[in-house]
């Protein structure tokens, strides 16, 4: 029998990015960052990637037919090939879960030997349990049509219940924003020594409480009552916040009237200074108007959906960039490395 092989080729590796959500661009765009018989990416290949998840690169386009049906083809061949596909999640949030499953589904049958699904804002997080009678749950169905599609792994970032990675039979990675967080707080609040960390529900008592601990400072949540969606009836502070810098800690935004209404009950407690930082910034109807008549120091959020509109009507929203930690956990992905080193730092 002829003698094995001393070496084995691995897949390369291919990112596709879904960019018909991005306003500057109605075409999918794909670059192949590296092959992988080398088994590593350097620094600038890394960059490629992070321009990628901008917006750049060449390859592949999507089109709509006359009936609005969405038309993908791919720019080159995928056959072995390890694939992650990229959706940004800005504009129509069903669009974009159809264009990833459309792209999904394309890669797939066209003989990928591995798709991830790269979800920075995983769609319909919100929906993850029955809150009432006859209601959706509607995240489980998500993970069911991406798992249908042919998904086989998952990266997403601070998902709205950590649970939801049970809705799914395939591997999921639930990256965390809290390292990038907590390096902007030290780098960016010169009074942070003398800050409290604020939920503004009950929910995020366990993110706070995390974030505070790494800090060495104290927390203090609110309790909020809704009168009917989107709309908060009474705000309860428990905590001590008086001559110290209040800082909002949430997963998500909508409307916004949540953490406005939040700024002002800090202020009136006796805090000098509120920020608000968020992982996901989806800053939908009346938010700017409201975040403009707040009184935030600042509202700061990453770019798991893109803000340079947002940013045009609001100077208060500041960005965290994390396309290098999603960069690195495409590369430990590939590699066959373990994740859990960005659970607690940011990538250099």
């Amino acid at each position: 029998m002829p003698r094995a092989a001393s070496w084995i080729l691995r897949p390369k590796v291919l990112v596709i990015c879904c960019v018909t959500s991005h306003p500057r661009a109605q075409r999918l765009e794909t670059n192949c960052l590296f092959d992988s018989q080398t088994c590593s990416l350097d620094r600038a290949q890394q960059g490629r990637l992070v321009s990628i998840l901008c917006g750049g690169g060449a390859g592949g386009s999507t089109s709509k037919l006359a009936h609005s049906h969405g038309c993908v083809e791919i720019g080159e061949s995928v056959r072995g090939e390890d694939v992650y596909i990229i959706q940004s999640g800005c504009g129509e949030i069903n669009d974009n879960l159809m264009e990833l499953l459309i792209m999904i589904n394309a890669c797939k049958i066209a003989s990928s030997s591995r798709v991830t699904a790269v979800i920075p804002c995983f769609p319909y997080a919100r929906q993850d349990k029955k809150d009432k009678s006859r209601a959706p749950i509607s995240a489980k169905l998500v993970a069911n049509m991406l798992s249908v599609a042919g998904a086989d792994h998952i990266i997403t970032m601070d998902l709205h219940a950590s649970q939801i990675q049970g809705f799914f039979d395939i591997p999921v990675d639930n990256l965390y924003a809290e390292p990038a967080v907590l390096q902007w707080i030290r780098e960016n609040i010169t009074e942070w020594r003398n800050c409290i960390i604020v939920s503004p529900d009950a929910g995020g008592a366990k993110r706070v409480t995390s974030i505070a601990d790494r800090l060495n400072v104290e927390f203090a949540l609110i309790h909020k009552e809704r009168k009917k969606a989107n709309e908060v009836d009474r705000m309860v502070l428990v905590g001590d916040v008086k001559d110290r810098v209040a800082i909002l800690v949430d997963d998500m935004a909508d409307t916004c009237g949540t953490i406005c209404h939040a700024a002002d009950k800090l202020l009136s407690a006796g805090a000098t200074k509120v920020y608000a930082i968020l992982t996901h910034g989806i800053f939908s109807g009346p938010a700017i108007s409201r975040i403009n008549n707040a009184a935030f120091e600042a509202v700061v959020v990453t770019n798991t959906i893109p803000q340079e509109d947002k940013m045009k009507h609001c100077s208060k929203i500041q960005v965290i960039d994390i396309s290098m930690i999603l960069a690195e956990a495409i590369r430990r992905t590939h590699n066959g490395e373990s994740v859990s080193y960005l659970f607690s730092h940011v990538p250099l």
